[in-house]
């Protein structure tokens, strides 16, 4: 009975052991498991995510167009005869609307469409608002054309153009005051006869925005160029003072209650919530310096305030990467302290610091808030110039154009917003493509 009990007692901790081993793996395959559903749900969000901007987005890249043949009527775009740009251009787009209407009127009876019942109203309606302006800038940049006749092509209203990506359909025609389903169907039977095509829009990337009656001549080339712009500033100022920032910090400063100062500010900036950045450039930039509203330059200067901290502290970190035996055989064969650091500690930091600033610069061209402090929400309509001039004048941004787009109330502009949110996706994912390439040519081993 003795040696009974002192075997159970003996093997008692084995079975302890085991029974908390396999509590132990319980529990880590559990984690697991959470771990496996938790990236699971990421990628699900992320891809639901993808998908709802690229099915709502990718058909602002494809437009509706209308081809006619136009006979532009001397009498009514030249009455002097004298083909003087400056005289013609005291007609005005109400002029040219009158010629699109008579042409297109003419060139659908020529062709054998049929308009029986539909008032030449909305036959007119077919075309975009922006038509008579496009004609005019024509026939202004090239007066001989006067007396011609010529193939214009032009935007489809945007009603026209949602029905042929199926945003727009005869039972909600019926219920809107800008459509007819008898529209509709004239736009169907223009297209069998080759009048109305759908296909690539240009326009869309390289276009100047357009008013809200015309969603369909909107376009994003004020907006990418101005983005451009403030990239360019803020590279230009941010990465070679935070740098410098970070290597006198890091490298020559001694370690005291100011610097102390200084480093716990520059993580305190690094968390400031943009929108104060903005308010900081609305005091400083425009109301003390006087400099432009909604103008690339003093976006630029309030992005390099945000920018700043992050570039500092991503090169503070890949500064002290380097192993200390670097700096110590640099010293030890005779190198100073500014060749230590130039020649061989900065060189080895380089991939982290390119990193780090080109992380800065996606997150800058992303920000909203302190753009639209600064003006940049006014609606620009002609191109800024090139560098250094362009700086100054006005211009529009990616983000700020994706906000000023939601906030119309036609819905083509909702397909608009969301395929420059692609267009945003785009440059912010070839950033980060960027940095990975140069993170690689740069990188050593020691």
């Amino acid at each position: 009975m003795s040696v009974d009990n002192t075997v159970a007692e003996a093997g008692r901790p084995r079975l302890i052991r085991a029974d908390r081993t396999r509590r132990r793996n319980a529990a880590e395959t559990r984690f697991r498991i959470y771990g496996v559903v938790a990236i699971v749900i990421s990628l699900a969000a992320l891809v639901f995510l993808v998908l709802s901007i690229l099915s709502n987005g990718l058909g602002a890249f494809s437009q509706t167009f209308i081809a006619f043949d136009v006979y532009l009527d001397p009498a009514v775009i030249d009455k002097n005869g004298n083909r003087n740009p400056e005289e013609m251009k005291k007609v005005t787009t109400i002029g040219y609307g009158n010629l699109l209407k008579k042409a297109l009127a003419a060139d659908l009876e020529a062709r054998g469409v049929s308009t029986e019942g539909i008032p030449p109203k909305e036959v007119d309606g077919l075309l975009s608002k922006d038509a008579p302006a496009q004609l005019r800038d024509k026939v202004l940049a090239d007066p001989g054309l006067v007396g011609q006749t010529i193939r214009f092509e032009t935007y489809a209203n945007g009603r026209i153009d949602g029905y042929f990506k199926g945003r727009v359909t005869m039972e909600s025609a019926r219920l809107d005051s800008n459509v007819s389903p008898e529209q509709l169907e004239l736009a169907d039977r223009m297209r069998a006869a080759g009048i109305v095509s759908v296909r690539f829009n240009w326009g869309f990337l390289f276009g100047p925005d357009a008013s809200e009656l015309r969603p369909e001549a909107a376009g994003l080339g004020i907006a990418i160029i101005g983005s451009a712009y403030m990239m360019m500033i803020v590279l230009v100022l941010a990465l070679p003072i935070g740098v410098a920032a970070s290597i006198y910090l890091e490298e020559f400063a001694r370690q005291n209650a100011f610097t102390d100062v200084i480093e716990v500010n520059i993580a305190n900036l690094a968390a400031v919530p943009s929108i104060v950045f903005g308010i900081l450039g609305l005091a400083l930039f425009i109301n003390f310096l006087g400099l432009p509203q909604s103008a690339p330059i003093v976006g630029g200067l309030v992005l390099t305030l945000m920018t700043l901290p992050t570039i500092i502290i991503a090169t503070r970190a890949s500064l002290k990467a380097v192993p200390p035996s670097i700096r110590e055989a640099a010293l030890g064969v005779g190198a100073s302290k500014m060749q230590t650091v130039f020649h061989h500690v900065l060189p080895l930091a380089m991939p982290g610091i390119l990193t780090g600033t080109i992380i800065g610069l996606a997150q800058a061209l992303g920000e909203t808030a302190p753009l639209l402090l600064i003006g940049m929400v006014a609606f620009v309509r002609d191109f800024p110039g090139p560098p250094p001039e362009g700086f100054f004048d006005p211009a529009a941004a990616l983000p700020v154009q994706v906000y000023n787009w939601t906030q119309r109330a036609d819905p083509a502009f909702v397909e608009r917003a969301s395929g420059a949110i692609i267009v945003l996706l785009v440059f912010l994912l070839s950033m980060n493509i960027i940095a990975i390439i140069l993170r690689r040519r740069f990188e050593r081993r020691w």
